[in-house]
Protein backbone atom coordinates (compact mmCIF):
# COMPACT_ATOMS: atom_id res chain seq x y z
CA UNK A 1 0.00 0.00 0.00
CA UNK A 2 0.76 3.80 -0.34
CA UNK A 3 2.49 5.29 2.39
CA UNK A 4 2.72 8.44 1.05
CA UNK A 5 0.08 10.98 2.84
CA UNK A 6 -2.27 12.57 0.56
CA UNK A 7 -3.90 15.69 1.44
CA UNK A 8 -7.20 16.35 1.37
CA UNK A 9 -9.01 19.62 0.38
CA UNK A 10 -8.34 22.33 2.96
CA UNK A 11 -10.95 22.63 5.14
CA UNK A 12 -11.39 25.62 7.68
CA UNK A 13 -11.52 23.92 11.24
CA UNK A 14 -9.89 26.26 13.83
CA UNK A 15 -13.52 26.35 15.82
CA UNK A 16 -15.90 23.23 15.98
CA UNK A 17 -18.92 24.02 18.26
CA UNK A 18 -20.66 21.04 19.25
CA UNK A 19 -24.80 21.90 20.07
CA UNK A 20 -27.21 19.75 21.30
CA UNK A 21 -30.04 18.52 18.80
CA UNK A 22 -32.61 18.79 21.84
CA UNK A 23 -31.55 23.24 22.53
CA UNK A 24 -33.95 24.76 20.50
CA UNK A 25 -32.39 27.92 21.34
CA UNK A 26 -29.07 26.65 20.97
CA UNK A 27 -29.63 25.71 17.59
CA UNK A 28 -31.22 29.02 16.26
CA UNK A 29 -28.49 30.82 18.17
CA UNK A 30 -25.78 28.67 16.12
CA UNK A 31 -26.34 30.31 13.02
CA UNK A 32 -24.93 33.40 14.04
CA UNK A 33 -21.68 32.36 15.07
CA UNK A 34 -18.55 32.90 13.69
CA UNK A 35 -17.51 29.02 13.97
CA UNK A 36 -15.68 26.89 10.83
CA UNK A 37 -17.67 23.78 12.11
CA UNK A 38 -21.04 22.95 13.98
CA UNK A 39 -21.39 19.68 15.52
CA UNK A 40 -25.06 18.79 15.92
CA UNK A 41 -25.36 16.80 18.78
CA UNK A 42 -27.54 13.62 19.23
CA UNK A 43 -25.26 11.71 21.65
CA UNK A 44 -24.03 12.69 25.27
CA UNK A 45 -25.68 15.83 25.71
CA UNK A 46 -29.38 14.44 24.76
CA UNK A 47 -31.40 12.18 27.57
CA UNK A 48 -32.12 8.74 26.27
CA UNK A 49 -35.93 9.87 26.59
CA UNK A 50 -35.37 12.82 24.58
CA UNK A 51 -33.57 11.47 21.66
CA UNK A 52 -36.67 11.09 19.11
CA UNK A 53 -37.61 14.43 19.67
CA UNK A 54 -34.00 15.61 19.00
CA UNK A 55 -33.95 14.14 15.96
CA UNK A 56 -36.96 15.91 14.51
CA UNK A 57 -35.92 18.84 15.53
CA UNK A 58 -32.42 18.70 13.39
CA UNK A 59 -34.40 17.29 10.36
CA UNK A 60 -36.50 20.58 10.74
CA UNK A 61 -33.27 22.77 11.31
CA UNK A 62 -31.03 21.52 8.51
CA UNK A 63 -34.28 22.67 6.43
CA UNK A 64 -33.54 26.21 7.75
CA UNK A 65 -29.64 25.68 7.08
CA UNK A 66 -27.51 27.94 5.16
CA UNK A 67 -25.82 25.54 3.23
CA UNK A 68 -23.86 28.34 0.98
CA UNK A 69 -21.69 29.89 4.15
CA UNK A 70 -18.74 27.51 3.63
CA UNK A 71 -18.79 26.58 7.05
CA UNK A 72 -19.42 22.48 8.04
CA UNK A 73 -22.39 20.94 9.57
CA UNK A 74 -21.64 17.44 11.17
CA UNK A 75 -23.93 15.82 13.03
CA UNK A 76 -22.95 13.35 15.76
CA UNK A 77 -24.75 10.60 16.31
CA UNK A 78 -25.58 7.07 19.30
CA UNK A 79 -23.19 4.20 18.57
CA UNK A 80 -24.70 1.73 16.26
CA UNK A 81 -25.21 -1.00 19.17
CA UNK A 82 -27.72 1.16 20.84
CA UNK A 83 -31.36 1.41 20.22
CA UNK A 84 -30.46 5.27 18.36
CA UNK A 85 -27.88 5.41 16.20
CA UNK A 86 -29.35 3.67 12.65
CA UNK A 87 -32.45 6.00 13.22
CA UNK A 88 -30.00 8.79 13.92
CA UNK A 89 -28.49 7.23 10.39
CA UNK A 90 -32.03 7.50 9.45
CA UNK A 91 -31.89 11.05 10.46
CA UNK A 92 -28.80 11.81 9.01
CA UNK A 93 -29.82 10.61 5.29
CA UNK A 94 -33.22 13.80 5.79
CA UNK A 95 -30.29 16.39 6.86
CA UNK A 96 -27.92 15.09 4.37
CA UNK A 97 -25.01 17.09 6.47
CA UNK A 98 -21.13 17.46 5.81
CA UNK A 99 -20.29 14.91 7.80
CA UNK A 100 -21.31 12.59 10.50
CA UNK A 101 -19.31 12.09 13.86
CA UNK A 102 -19.19 8.64 14.96
CA UNK A 103 -18.89 8.38 19.06
CA UNK A 104 -16.16 6.54 20.80
CA UNK A 105 -14.30 4.65 17.89
CA UNK A 106 -12.26 1.82 18.84
CA UNK A 107 -11.25 -0.39 16.08
CA UNK A 108 -11.60 0.32 12.34
CA UNK A 109 -14.91 -1.83 12.07
CA UNK A 110 -16.39 1.00 13.63
CA UNK A 111 -16.11 3.19 10.55
CA UNK A 112 -16.08 0.69 7.63
CA UNK A 113 -19.58 -0.08 9.10
CA UNK A 114 -20.88 2.93 8.92
CA UNK A 115 -19.06 3.50 5.29
CA UNK A 116 -21.05 0.28 4.30
CA UNK A 117 -24.56 1.11 5.91
CA UNK A 118 -24.19 4.55 3.23
CA UNK A 119 -23.03 2.34 0.26
CA UNK A 120 -26.29 0.11 1.06
CA UNK A 121 -28.11 3.05 1.81
CA UNK A 122 -27.27 4.64 -1.98
CA UNK A 123 -25.66 7.19 -0.01
CA UNK A 124 -22.15 7.01 -2.15
CA UNK A 125 -21.35 10.61 -2.29
CA UNK A 126 -23.23 10.92 1.20
CA UNK A 127 -21.91 12.77 4.12
CA UNK A 128 -18.09 12.20 5.37
CA UNK A 129 -16.95 10.73 8.65
CA UNK A 130 -15.44 11.63 11.66
CA UNK A 131 -14.32 9.85 14.27
CA UNK A 132 -14.20 10.20 18.05
CA UNK A 133 -11.02 9.38 20.14
CA UNK A 134 -11.91 8.69 23.24
CA UNK A 135 -11.28 5.23 24.73
CA UNK A 136 -8.01 3.50 25.19
CA UNK A 137 -8.94 0.71 22.57
CA UNK A 138 -9.40 3.70 19.96
CA UNK A 139 -5.78 4.92 21.23
CA UNK A 140 -4.13 1.39 20.74
CA UNK A 141 -5.76 1.29 17.17
CA UNK A 142 -5.11 4.66 16.02
CA UNK A 143 -2.92 3.68 12.98
CA UNK A 144 -5.40 1.01 11.68
CA UNK A 145 -8.79 3.15 12.25
CA UNK A 146 -6.63 6.19 9.91
CA UNK A 147 -6.08 3.61 7.17
CA UNK A 148 -9.66 3.52 6.61
CA UNK A 149 -9.57 6.92 5.33
CA UNK A 150 -8.00 5.96 2.43
CA UNK A 151 -10.24 2.09 2.09
CA UNK A 152 -13.61 1.22 1.09
CA UNK A 153 -14.25 4.78 -0.60
CA UNK A 154 -12.32 6.16 1.79
CA UNK A 155 -15.06 8.43 4.17
CA UNK A 156 -12.63 8.89 7.13
CA UNK A 157 -11.61 12.56 7.18
CA UNK A 158 -10.90 13.45 10.75
CA UNK A 159 -10.02 12.41 14.16
CA UNK A 160 -11.71 14.44 17.08
CA UNK A 161 -10.21 13.79 20.49
CA UNK A 162 -12.57 13.09 23.54
CA UNK A 163 -10.80 13.65 26.43
CA UNK A 164 -13.93 13.23 29.22
CA UNK A 165 -14.53 9.92 28.35
CA UNK A 166 -10.74 9.17 28.24
CA UNK A 167 -9.59 10.38 31.69
CA UNK A 168 -13.02 8.64 32.73
CA UNK A 169 -11.93 5.37 31.38
CA UNK A 170 -8.15 5.41 31.48
CA UNK A 171 -7.99 7.74 35.50
CA UNK A 172 -5.48 10.12 34.14
CA UNK A 173 -5.47 13.14 35.77
CA UNK A 174 -7.01 16.32 34.78
CA UNK A 175 -4.48 18.74 35.55
CA UNK A 176 -4.04 22.45 33.76
CA UNK A 177 -1.41 21.83 30.89
CA UNK A 178 -2.22 17.99 30.35
CA UNK A 179 1.38 16.66 31.07
CA UNK A 180 0.17 12.86 31.36
CA UNK A 181 -2.29 13.16 28.21
CA UNK A 182 0.39 15.17 25.56
CA UNK A 183 2.00 12.12 24.87
CA UNK A 184 -1.35 10.26 23.46
CA UNK A 185 -2.60 13.47 21.92
CA UNK A 186 0.61 13.23 19.89
CA UNK A 187 -0.08 10.10 18.72
CA UNK A 188 -3.27 10.62 17.74
CA UNK A 189 -1.65 14.06 15.74
CA UNK A 190 0.53 11.95 14.07
CA UNK A 191 -1.37 8.70 13.15
CA UNK A 192 -4.17 10.99 11.46
CA UNK A 193 -1.39 12.80 9.59
CA UNK A 194 -0.05 9.56 8.45
CA UNK A 195 -3.36 9.01 6.36
CA UNK A 196 -3.93 12.84 5.28
CA UNK A 197 -6.18 13.59 7.94
CA UNK A 198 -7.49 16.45 9.96
CA UNK A 199 -7.25 16.44 13.92
CA UNK A 200 -9.45 18.48 16.30
CA UNK A 201 -8.14 18.97 20.08
CA UNK A 202 -10.67 17.83 22.68
CA UNK A 203 -13.16 20.15 24.49
CA UNK A 204 -11.91 22.76 27.24
CA UNK A 205 -14.72 22.17 29.79
CA UNK A 206 -14.65 25.52 31.60
CA UNK A 207 -15.96 27.80 29.39
CA UNK A 208 -15.70 30.45 32.54
CA UNK A 209 -11.77 30.13 32.60
CA UNK A 210 -10.73 32.45 29.23
CA UNK A 211 -6.88 32.38 30.32
CA UNK A 212 -7.01 28.40 30.50
CA UNK A 213 -8.49 28.12 26.98
CA UNK A 214 -6.16 30.16 25.52
CA UNK A 215 -2.98 28.71 26.95
CA UNK A 216 -5.28 24.68 26.02
CA UNK A 217 -5.65 26.27 22.52
CA UNK A 218 -1.57 27.46 22.09
CA UNK A 219 -0.58 23.74 23.31
CA UNK A 220 -3.22 22.29 20.57
CA UNK A 221 -1.68 24.40 17.72
CA UNK A 222 1.81 23.97 18.91
CA UNK A 223 1.23 19.58 18.98
CA UNK A 224 -0.05 20.26 15.20
CA UNK A 225 -4.10 20.35 15.67
CA UNK A 226 -6.01 22.15 12.69
CA UNK A 227 -8.64 23.61 15.46
CA UNK A 228 -10.60 22.82 18.87
CA UNK A 229 -14.14 21.51 20.11
CA UNK A 230 -16.07 23.35 21.59
CA UNK A 231 -18.28 23.53 24.06
CA UNK A 232 -19.85 27.12 24.77
CA UNK A 233 -19.78 29.90 21.88
CA UNK A 234 -17.74 32.64 24.62
CA UNK A 235 -15.03 29.99 23.29
CA UNK A 236 -15.17 30.74 19.76
CA UNK A 237 -12.79 33.96 19.63
CA UNK A 238 -10.01 32.30 21.37
CA UNK A 239 -10.06 28.71 18.74
CA UNK A 240 -10.38 31.32 15.82
CA UNK A 241 -7.20 33.36 16.76
CA UNK A 242 -5.23 30.27 18.08
CA UNK A 243 -5.67 28.09 15.36
CA UNK A 244 -5.19 31.21 12.49
CA UNK A 245 -2.35 32.43 10.51
CA UNK A 246 -0.22 35.03 12.03
CA UNK A 247 0.85 37.64 9.80
CA UNK A 248 4.18 36.88 10.25
CA UNK A 249 3.60 33.49 9.33
CA UNK A 250 1.65 34.75 6.20
CA UNK A 251 4.33 37.10 5.04
CA UNK A 252 7.19 34.15 5.64
CA UNK A 253 4.78 31.70 3.19
CA UNK A 254 4.89 34.44 0.77
CA UNK A 255 8.94 35.39 0.80
CA UNK A 256 9.00 31.30 0.09
CA UNK A 257 6.62 31.03 -2.93
CA UNK A 258 8.00 34.36 -4.07
CA UNK A 259 12.08 32.90 -3.74
CA UNK A 260 11.15 29.16 -5.59
CA UNK A 261 9.32 31.33 -8.34
CA UNK A 262 12.31 33.57 -8.81
CA UNK A 263 14.15 32.93 -12.33
CA UNK A 264 17.80 32.73 -10.37
CA UNK A 265 16.29 29.61 -8.91
CA UNK A 266 14.45 27.40 -11.20
CA UNK A 267 15.09 24.25 -10.78
CA UNK A 268 16.54 24.29 -7.43
CA UNK A 269 15.10 22.08 -4.62
CA UNK A 270 16.59 24.32 -2.06
CA UNK A 271 17.25 27.91 -1.71
CA UNK A 272 18.40 30.30 0.55
CA UNK A 273 16.38 33.04 2.30
CA UNK A 274 17.79 35.90 5.03
CA UNK A 275 20.58 33.14 5.82
CA UNK A 276 18.12 30.03 5.97
CA UNK A 277 17.52 26.95 4.13
CA UNK A 278 14.70 26.40 2.49
CA UNK A 279 13.44 22.98 0.66
CA UNK A 280 10.63 22.50 -1.75
CA UNK A 281 8.65 20.59 0.99
CA UNK A 282 8.74 24.03 2.85
CA UNK A 283 7.43 26.05 -0.75
CA UNK A 284 4.49 23.34 -0.69
CA UNK A 285 4.06 23.97 2.85
CA UNK A 286 3.92 28.03 2.18
CA UNK A 287 1.07 26.98 -0.18
CA UNK A 288 -1.00 25.55 1.85
CA UNK A 289 -0.50 28.31 4.80
CA UNK A 290 -1.74 30.80 1.77
CA UNK A 291 -4.60 28.71 0.64
CA UNK A 292 -5.88 28.70 4.13
CA UNK A 293 -5.40 32.71 4.89
CA UNK A 294 -7.42 32.98 1.45
CA UNK A 295 -10.25 30.47 3.34
CA UNK A 296 -10.00 32.56 6.44
CA UNK A 297 -10.53 35.94 4.75
CA UNK A 298 -13.38 34.34 2.72
CA UNK A 299 -14.62 33.13 5.86
CA UNK A 300 -14.68 36.87 7.09
CA UNK A 301 -16.34 38.06 4.10
CA UNK A 302 -19.69 35.67 4.51
CA UNK A 303 -19.74 36.32 8.88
Amino acid sequence: MNRTPHHHPLHLRRSVLSVPAINARALARSATLDCDAIIFDLEDSVLPEKKAEARAALIDHFKTLDRTSGREYVIRINALDGPDGVLDLEAVLDCMPDAVLLPKVSEPQDVLTVADWFSEAGADDGPRLWAMIETAAGLLNLAAIAETGRTRGGRLDCFVVGLNDLRKETGIADIPGRPFLVPLLLQVVVAARACGLDVIDAVFNDFSDTGGLEAECRQGRQMGFDGKMLIHPTQIAAANEAYGIPEAEAAEALAIIAAFAAPDNAGKAVVTIAGRMVEKLHADQAGRVLAKVDLINERKRNA
